[in-house]
């Protein structure tokens, strides 16, 4: 059931909490995942404000000057207590991101915790090279199209994409990818790796994965010597299949990453080092900006799957 406006307490916060007047607040999938109660956090307890992460200014801090643009996470859904999706929100003076004055808050917020994820997995956890082949499997949503562009501006020799839609298909091109692959539901692994390796120049030495399921099975059999796969995600399948002597012979490493293992001070550096390109090299996600009074078909559009791309809402004057 889709989240609806209404009137709620101004929250107040505690020793070593913010208080944030919001402006932007994404619609992403973990708030979807964490509403339905199906999440490994169980079902929250209602009535909550949903919206793990926003952009706002400070109010009240005892650590951060008020008037501070910041990026913020909470743990809506996850834990009591109220997210983003709110006029006021609260979030621990730890977590808070001040933000360079040049990126606007639609794209902060629409970058946020996806960002963190696609540069982290490139960077951190496939240790990426200059020089190297990388495949981006999902490449238009936005993990992906961070990765594509990361990718690029980290000096990869070649970046292929690979995604659904004519949409994810578009964006990924606008990210810089050199060669787009089409994927298609009920295509086998075969077929699928002979059409990445079409699109390839020789061996992969890094796949970012935030699909599973066929896409990476497939992906895994380009994987050079050394080559890494790094999934971060299950939305083709949450089982794959990769061969023994294959991954053996190319001494490949097939790779796991979330954000929750990555410390605040990684996270915060992460998401400024994305921004940072952002204002240098114009890094940028496609994203929808709809009004907080629309919450409830932008909440069902994301949960259903129509959603052309990321959505953010408008909730304060900056946006």
């Amino acid at each position: 059931m889709p989240p609806v406006v209404g009137e709620r307490k101004d929250p107040t916060p505690a020793a070593g909490v913010a208080l944030i007047a919001v402006t932007a607040a994404p619609i992403i999938p973990l708030d979807i995942l964490c509403a339905s109660g199906t999440s490994y956090f169980g079902a929250p307890a209602l009535p909550y404000v949903p919206g793990v992460q926003g952009v706002g200014v400070v109010t009240e801090a005892s650590t951060v000057p008020v008037g501070s643009r910041v990026w913020f996470p909470t743990t809506a859904g996850m834990k009591p207590g109220d997210g983003s999706m709110a006029e006021l929100a609260l979030a621990s003076e730890e977590d808070l991101v001040v933000l360079p004055d040049a990126v606007d808050d639609a794209l902060v917020a629409a970058l946020g915790l996806s960002a963190v994820a696609g540069w982290m997995a490139l960077t951190w956890r496939a240790r990426m090279r200059p020089d190297e082949q990388v495949l981006v499997l999902g490449a238009g949503g936005v993990v992906g199209q961070v990765a594509v562009q990361a990718a690029k501006r980290l000096g990869a020799r070649r970046v292929v994409a690979a995604c659904r839609s004519e949409g994810a298909q578009r964006r990924a091109r606008a990210c810089g990818a050199d060669a787009v692959v089409r994927l298609y539901d009920g295509e086998d692994q075969p077929a699928l790796t002979a059409r990445l390796a079409e699109a390839c120049d020789g061996p992969v030495d890094v796949v970012i994965d935030p699909l599973f399921g066929v896409p990476a099975s497939a992906a895994a059999q380009l994987l050079g010597n050394r080559g890494r796969l790094v999934n971060l995600g299950g939305s083709a399948g949450e089982t794959a299949v990769f061969g023994s002597a294959y991954l053996r012979s190319h001494t490949a490493s097939i790779l796991g990453y979330t954000n929750n293992d990555i410390t605040v001070a990684e996270r915060r550096q992460a998401l400024l080092d994305v921004l940072a390109h952002a204002v240098e090299t114009g890094l940028t996600v496609g994203h929808d900006v709809m009004p907080l009074d629309d919450v409830g078909a932008a909440w069902a559009a994301q949960a259903e799957g129509t959603a052309a791309q990321r959505i953010v809402l408008r909730i304060g004057r900056r946006v």
